[in-house]
């Protein structure tokens, strides 16, 4: 099927983008890679009378850390930039183990971060890494710029608080801090489908302590869901079996998934325990039960 019909802008500056939201209003849609608007339009599940196309704004496509260490990924980075980014590999484990398992390598090379997390899809890897990072989205507007902690950006399914006239320009996720670990694990029935099942963890250790603690999941719930509070009793202590056992409980206690053709809200919930275990295991570098 065919989108309807749409009047097309390609604004050269963040500005002119601005005045065309400012004209447009809610009519209008900003597009970098398309990989999640084009086929919800093809459906007919949106139907925007403008797209505004980012892509030939310079200056958005920056990949880097800033001064306080932490990683800015401007809005018109793809994902196998972050794929093939020794800084992210380096410092940013759970978003390095993320990348290459978003979608396949066709929308890879054409999607965005932050273009999946404005996108809210519960299914969305990204914002299930951006919560367990605790992350946050620079949206551009009028009136300058404003950073919005990744909690109060997604405010539901298919739902961010950015307003009519504002852009996301910029995501910025904080440095784990000292010695980082963490990972993304996904279940998912072939390459490139949505996941079952995923849990992000990322960890900063001071020597052997847990200095800083995030756990996100993606595909049990009806959005991405913080399990931060649960991985905060990891703070300050050092990694055993016995907490981590504990933690991976309390993670898969907050999961909310339904049974589906994927599979029974147990499994998946057992799922999410077992990905919890393995993961902040594998963190401590420590052998899973």
């Amino acid at each position: 099927m065919y989108p309807p019909p749409f009047h097309y802008e390609a604004p050269t500056s963040i500005e002119e983008a601005i005045s065309l939201l400012q004209q447009y209003g809610d009519e209008a849609k900003v597009i970098s890679g398309g990989m999640s608007l084009i086929p919800m339009m093809k459906l007919r599940f949106a139907s925007p009378e403008v797209l505004i196309d980012i892509n030939n704004i310079p200056g958005l496509d920056n990949l880097g850390t800033g001064a306080d260490g932490a990683l800015e990924v401007g809005a018109l980075v793809r994902n196998r930039t972050i794929v093939r980014s020794d800084e992210v590999r380096s410092g940013f484990p759970c978003a390095a183990a993320c990348a290459p398992m978003v979608a396949d390598p066709l929308v890879r090379n054409r999607g965005t971060l932050v273009g999946s997390v404005c996108h809210a899809d519960p299914q969305g890897d990204w914002g299930a890494v951006m919560m367990a990072m605790q992350g946050e989205i620079v949206a551009q507007g009028p009136n300058g710029r404003r950073n919005i902690p990744i909690d109060q950006f997604i405010v539901g399914p298919f739902q961010n608080s950015l307003n009519d006239d504002e852009i996301a320009v910029q995501a910025r996720i904080p440095s784990p801090g000292g010695r980082a670990g963490g990972t993304y694990l996904k279940l998912e029935r072939k390459v490139g489908d949505f996941a079952t099942a995923a849990v992000a963890i990322s960890l900063g250790f001071d020597g052997s302590t847990v200095s800083r603690a995030g756990i996100a999941l993606t595909g049990v719930g009806s959005a991405n869901i913080n399990c931060n509070n649960a991985a905060q009793s990891l703070v300050g202590s050092s990694l055993s079996q016995s907490n981590i056992q504990e933690v991976a409980r309390q993670v898969a206690g907050m999961a909310e998934p339904k049974s589906d053709h994927r599979g029974s809200a147990d499994y998946k919930r057992e799922i999410v325990r077992v990905f919890t275990v393995r993961g902040l295991s594998q963190a401590a570098g420590i052998r899973a039960a």
